[in-house]
């Protein structure tokens, strides 16, 4: 059933692409996120296991309700890693990383998907007419800043 929530469907539908292209990123950094976790070597093993499991199970939730406004929306939200991986501006990771190089990737991806999540909300207000969306969106944004800057505290010789 489509939703009658006052915004057109075409906005709707573009609005849902986008969402989409987002959900793929998002869970593409929830795996690599987990595979960091769970294959880092490092001397501080512990800590920075504890510590991804953190950032993980954040996004995790942060997924659920990124398909769940895709669905609040009246579409779909792509649910295969087919879909992911074709939709995704994000790179997969890879095992071996050191922990240096591993936390700055994360990092990199967090503040991609930062600079990302900005202009999407301003379209979502903008282009599209949708509050909604745009405060969901802006949420969104606000946790990524926050996990950007937990991944920045272990780097502290980043380079800007």
């Amino acid at each position: 059933m489509k939703a009658n929530i006052g915004i057109p469907e075409k906005n709707l539908q573009e609005e849902a692409k986008m969402l989409n292209t987002l959900l793929a990123d998002e869970t593409v950094l929830y795996i690599k996120t987990r595979n960091y976790h769970w294959n880092l070597e490092s001397p501080s093993f512990a800590e920075i296991h504890r510590f991804l499991e953190e950032q993980y199970t954040t996004l995790a939730g942060m997924i659920d309700e990124l398909a769940e406004r895709i669905r609040q929306l009246g579409h779909y939200a792509v649910a295969t890693l087919e879909d992911y991986l074709k939709l995704t501006n994000l790179t997969e990771g890879q095992v071996g990383e050191t922990q240096e190089k591993a936390l700055q990737i994360l990092l990199d991806d967090h503040e991609t998907l930062i600079r990302e999540i900005r202009k999407m909300a301003k379209e979502a207000d903008e282009k599209y007419e949708d509050a909604g969306t745009n405060d969901f969106l802006v949420g969104l944004m606000e946790k990524h800043e926050k996990m950007a800057w937990m991944l920045r505290s272990y780097l502290p010789n980043r380079k800007s």
